[in-house]
């Protein structure tokens, strides 16, 4: 019996393989027993008795390699080609709302060019084999305090939660949102080669959007949202004004009817002193809690504005009108998905529960 390559190995991946089962094959020889080869090794018991089978057959040459599980299907002039396209992106081949390299996407290129079907286990076995992998950046600010953040959800959000009890009371969260501008997520790309997307390099125009996440524990939660249009006019305003954010609290107020408990992040422009003042005249039905500083684990909102910002990959939009329709296409798609936010809501590890 000579061992395939299988699960998509990379020629590197499976002389590493090789080799262990080949130092399985010297400590046969030794008289070892299988459960310390096991152990050596840090495989499976039942792994090491399958070699030890084969090498009572075959000796050591029966724990060689013996190439892939099955011929590639692409030949190397096609692998070549395949890579010259997924270098041009997904926008050259027609994926004008982004997303990036899927496997799906790299499947429906495949049969395109080559009218060889793939199956989508099959693209990540063929995309493994020569050294493509899934990149994902990851950020974290310098100035979170972990401290803050272990506080606020041990003190603060029991609070929160007592607030959302008798009278209907909302848990909401309201955030600015990001700009709809051209953003960069997942995309699978050669190793140690990180993709890059080729968008347009002039701006002219910027949406800003303003979102709340409305959660009741006897409710469907809701999405709302407003969007503000910056064209780059001179002495034009870029980002909401205090007055917009008081706006969309009373807008959101009256649609949901009900006293809310409004938890925010501490963008300055939340902490202005005409807000303050509009804050405090209205007690009776409006609580307002800040998260610790530089702590989007705790925001759900920011899961909707990852969903938003990842749909939005490789996205280059003719004109500011064209930006606009397409986020509000993709805002409406997750306001009617209360699965999605949920979701949003369990990722941070904060339970709203209902209270007596």
């Amino acid at each position: 019996m000579r061992y395939a390559q299988g699960g998509g190995l990379t020629p590197r991946e499976q002389r590493a393989r090789e080799r262990i089962r080949l130092q399985a094959g010297e400590w046969f020889a030794q008289g070892k027993r299988t459960a310390v080869v096991a152990a050596e090794l840090r495989v499976g018991v039942r792994q090491v008795e399958k070699w030890r089978r084969s090498w009572r057959e075959g000796g050591l040459e029966a724990l060689r390699s013996a190439g892939p599980m099955s011929v590639e299907r692409l030949s190397p002039a096609q692998w070549e080609r395949l890579v010259r396209e997924l270098t041009q992106g997904p926008l050259a081949h027609g994926w004008d709302e982004g997303g990036g390299w899927t496997l799906g996407r790299v499947r429906t290129v495949i049969g395109r060019l080559f009218r060889i079907g793939y199956t989508v286990q099959g693209v990540w076995r063929l995309l493994r084999r020569h050294g493509w992998s899934v990149q994902v950046p990851a950020h974290r600010a310098i100035e979170r305090d972990d401290g803050a953040v272990g506080v606020w959800h041990e003190e603060v959000w029991p609070w929160v939660k007592t607030r959302g009890g008798p009278g209907r009371r909302h848990l909401l969260r309201g955030r600015s949102g990001p700009g709809a501008e051209t953003a960069e997520g997942r995309s699978w790309a050669p190793r140690g080669r990180t993709p890059v997307f080729t968008v347009r390099g002039r701006r002219a125009g910027w949406v800003s959007i303003a979102g709340v996440l409305c959660f009741t524990p006897d409710a469907r939660p809701r999405l709302l949202y407003r969007l503000r249009l910056w064209h780059g006019r001179k002495g034009e305003r870029r980002g909401f004004t205090w007055s917009e954010y008081r706006d969309l609290i009373v807008a959101t107020h009256n649609q949901l009817h009900a006293p809310m408990v409004w938890i925010w992040d501490n963008l300055n422009v939340h902490k202005t002193h005409e807000l303050t003042e509009f804050i405090d005249a209205n007690r009776d039905w409006l609580h307002v809690v800040h998260l610790p500083s530089c702590a989007p684990e705790l925001n759900p909102t920011e899961g909707v504005w990852s969903l938003l910002k990842r749909s939005l990959t490789d996205f280059a939009a003719a004109d500011l009108d064209h930006l606009v329709r397409v986020v509000k296409r993709k805002l409406k798609k997750i306001h009617y998905r209360p699965d999605v936010l949920d979701g949003c809501l369990a990722q941070t590890g904060l339970i709203l529960t209902t209270t007596a």
